[in-house]
């Protein structure tokens, strides 16, 4: 009787037919993979047939593209800001030899970065100073470090915020050996808690936007502009990245107000509201900026050639996704939506344009709703959609899964369609 395992294929056979894998992910991942399932199969723990489709499976795939169907605009579990074209060329651009970090005309060292710095000056007008790091915790972190050493941080007990995966700002600020100097109660706070707190081992008072979620009722706050006259530095985290009001979003903070309110500083997102790269940017006066970027720190919190290219072709560039999604009108989504729908019946699909309510997501605006139109499908669509070849990922509403289109860019129409008939 022959061995069965005499039928397991060869490792160069192998290695052929996973050529393109080995291109992209190195020729050891993939033969490493190879000789893993043909152990498996000398093992008996799978047929010889089945030793192709094991490699396959146990190769590394990398980030999977998913397009957002969740009507979550800046969604966090999605990577946030999808980045524009022009960004992504930026990017590609980039990832060669760039003159990130040099003059092309003098033939010497340059400012780093200095052109996307001149662009994120040029959209904060109002900002002495501008500087970059890789979030907005590193930009926070930053602040404690350069101005609150060994020193108290006054900030309101209301605003000791926690956000996604249980990260805390208190914790944080702790982390850099500042001490809290809370004030306030949860609800209210009063200048007058604030001038009390203030004194000699004050390094600054810190305004934290609340992300995702609101106080209401019995409440009191202090605006930017009452704290300036009490002798310290006032450094404002807004979070959502928003560099100029938007009348689609009132209440939601912004660098420029913050900044024209007295703010000495202000941090943010880049990838939230902003609609760029992941960054934390920081506004504010210039000898204050030139201490944070001097800071020995900031060296480990500098952001990469990638970042920074991407950064500028956002702000330079044409309306970046999120703000094209915060703006489409809601009749347009509506027409697409029904034809849509339109497609998918005619398929044999039971299908139906709806109107819903959308949200802005990322920790920005959270009691904005925004009204949008959706395709409705059957619930039992959720899950074979996120496991498509292209993952759709929308949500789950009263028995049905809708797929909202607000943050579907009318350029994936096509996708979408061609994801639901499987």
């Amino acid at each position: 009787m022959t061995d069965p395992r005499r039928h397991i294929p060869r490792t160069d056979t192998l290695l052929a037919c996973f050529a393109e894998a080995a291109r992209t992910l190195g020729t050891a991942t993939v033969k490493a993979a190879i000789m893993a399932a043909q152990q498996r199969a000398r093992a008996g723990e799978i047929a010889p047939s089945e030793v192709a489709s094991a490699v396959a499976a146990a190769l590394p795939s990398g980030p999977r593209r998913v397009i957002n169907a969740t009507g979550v605009v800046v969604h966090t579990n999605l990577g946030r800001a999808p980045l524009s074209p022009a960004a992504r060329a930026a990017i590609d651009a980039a990832a060669g030899t760039t003159d990130v970090e040099f003059d092309l005309a003098t033939g010497a060292r340059a400012r780093r970065g200095r052109s996307a710095l001149a662009a994120l000056a040029e959209a904060v007008p109002d900002a002495g100073g501008v500087h970059v790091v890789n979030n907005n915790a590193a930009a926070l972190l930053l602040c404690a470090l350069a101005f609150a050493p060994g020193q108290e941080i006054v900030i309101s007990r209301g605003e000791l915020v926690e956000i996604g995966d249980g990260f805390r700002i208190p914790e944080l600020l702790r982390s850099t050996g500042a001490r809290l100097h809370e004030v306030g109660t949860t609800n209210r706070v009063h200048l007058r808690d604030y001038a009390d707190a203030v004194g000699p081992s004050t390094g600054f008072i810190l305004k934290v936007h609340p992300s995702n979620f609101e106080v209401t009722g019995f409440t009191s706050t202090v605006d930017i502009a009452e704290l300036t006259g009490l002798g310290v530095p006032v450094i404002a985290d807004i979070g959502s990245g928003l560099l100029a009001p938007h009348p689609l979003l009132p209440d939601e903070p912004d660098a420029t107000t913050a900044l024209r309110a007295g703010a000495n500083l202000v941090t943010a997102s880049g990838d939230k509201l902003l609609g760029g790269p992941q960054a934390g940017l920081l506004l504010g006066d210039a000898d204050l900026v030139e201490r944070l970027r001097r800071h020995p720190a900031a060296r480990a919190l500098r952001v990469d050639k990638l970042t920074l290219a991407a950064l500028e072709a956002t702000l330079r560039g044409p309306l970046p996704p999120v703000r094209q999604a915060l703006e489409a009108p809601v009749d347009d989504l509506f027409d697409r939506a029904s034809a849509l729908s339109a497609k998918l019946r005619g398929a044999g699909i039971d299908a139906d344009a709806v109107r819903c309510v959308a949200a802005v997501g990322g920790g920005g605006a959270p009691g904005v709703e925004l009204p949008s139109a959706a395709v409705s499908l059957p619930a039992e669509y959720a899950k074979s959609l996120r496991l498509g070849e292209v993952a759709v990922v929308g949500r789950i509403e009263r028995g049905h899964c809708l797929l909202d289109l607000r943050t579907v860019h009318p350029d994936d129409d096509s996708l979408l369609v061609r994801a639901v008939l499987g």
